[in-house]
Order: C-alpha cells, then sequence, then structure tokens
C-alpha cells in the first residue's frame, strides 16, 4: 500500500513538473507570437506606405520620355 501511494506522488509529481514547463513554453509562444503580429503589421504599414507612394508619384504605366 505504501509503495502505491509514493509511486502516485511521483507521478503527481512528475505531472506538476511537465505542466509548469508546458505553461512556459506556451508563455513563450505566445510572446513569439505577438513580437510576430507586430512586425506582420509594420510590414504591411511599409508595404502600404510604399504604394501609396509610388502611386502619388505619376501615372504607374507612364513612359519615361527617353522612348
Amino acid at each position: 500500500m505504501e509503495n502505491r501511494l509514493i509511486a502516485i506522488e511521483i507521478k503527481v509529481s512528475r505531472q506538476e513538473d511537465l505542466l509548469d514547463e508546458l505553461n512556459k513554453l506556451v508563455y513563450l509562444q505566445q510572446k513569439k507570437i505577438d513580437q510576430l503580429e507586430t512586425m506582420c503589421a509594420a510590414l504591411a504599414r511599409h508595404i502600404k506606405g510604399m504604394a501609396d507612394n509610388a502611386n502619388a508619384g505619376g501615372l504607374p504605366h507612364e513612359r519615361p520620355p527617353h522612348y
């Protein structure tokens, strides 16, 4: 009976350790996802700004004067 109780306590302890590790991993993954979302939003703004500047500069398919 005592051996069973010790085995159960060991399993519970290992599960608690594993749960802590998984929580840390999920936290780090969410932190990375947040960084990537911020980066994607910045890139989208940058691309939109470049497209707006290109369209404001004149006709998009205008031939250069040397043609």
